[in-house]
């Protein structure tokens, strides 16, 4: 696992470090798993941490657009594609690939979708879910990156037969509840996010390429479910209106 010591990847380790044995690449330990320490942007460097691996977790990211264009181009880009071919040169056979639902937010500038994350739930009587073959629309450099990662997974299941599987994940948060009004349509919970990665990790070899949205199960989510759950058996156990006060 790539950014064991983020956010989500703290939470895997939590939940995941009983059921597989786990290798982190990252760029400081972490205790009680073996790390390889080094930079995604280093391509060298970083390939003897693939060796003997069935399975790669790709979390490592700059995340937001607070990040500079070279940070997210270094971190994102350059990045991506250095753990998506080291990953193949080792032969490891399956990359889940941290995508964002940042790559469909773009959509949130209009209406429905809009009234949803703005809170203005009686002018969105009914509206359409995205899904993963909702045309992409980013809403800044670092969805735009995500973007990226995505179509460099369709490439190298296509052209190297690798299973490569992209999970759009919604807003996880260090309290793990809502604290803004959008989040009570884009919320993930970090027990929703790292059953996901579970599912996906036991997925059969079938699923070539795919792509999933991870969000919980929020009443006003503007993100397709459906598609985990019929391919992965993947349902999310908690849901943002619970945390409303």
């Amino acid at each position: 696992m790539t950014g064991l010591s983020g956010l989500i990847g703290g939470a895997a380790h939590r939940e995941l470090a009983g059921k597989y044995t786990l290798r982190a690449l990252n760029r400081r330990p972490v205790a009680g798993v073996d790390c390889h320490l080094a930079d995604l942007a280093d391509f060298d460097a970083i390939r003897p941490a693939f060796v003997d691996v069935d399975a790669v977790v790709h979390l490592a990211a700059a995340s937001g657009d607070d990040k500079t264009p070279d940070d997210i181009l270094r971190s994102n880009v350059t990045g991506t594609y250095h753990v998506f071919e080291a990953a193949r040169l080792a032969g490891v056979s399956r990359v889940i690939f941290a995508s964002s639902g940042a790559t469909v937010a773009g959509w949130e500038r209009d209406a429905p979708w809009s009234h949803l994350v703005a809170g203005r739930y009686d002018e969105a009587k009914t509206w359409p879910k995205l899904t993963h073959e909702s045309p992409v629309r980013p809403n800044g450099i670092y969805a735009a990156s995500k973007v990226w990662g995505e179509a460099l997974a369709r490439q190298y299941a296509d052209a190297h037969g690798m299973s490569m599987i992209c999970v759009r994940i919604g807003r996880v948060l260090q309290g793990d509840r809502p604290v803004a009004t959008r989040d009570f349509s884009v919320w993930c919970s970090q027990r929703d996010v790292v059953s996901m990665i579970a599912r996906c990790l036991a997925a059969p070899a079938s699923v070539r390429f795919d792509v999933f949205f991870a969000n919980s199960d929020n009443r006003w989510s503007y993100r397709d479910l459906d598609h985990p759950k019929q391919v992965l058996g993947w349902t999310p156990l908690d849901r943002a209106e619970d945390h409303r006060s």
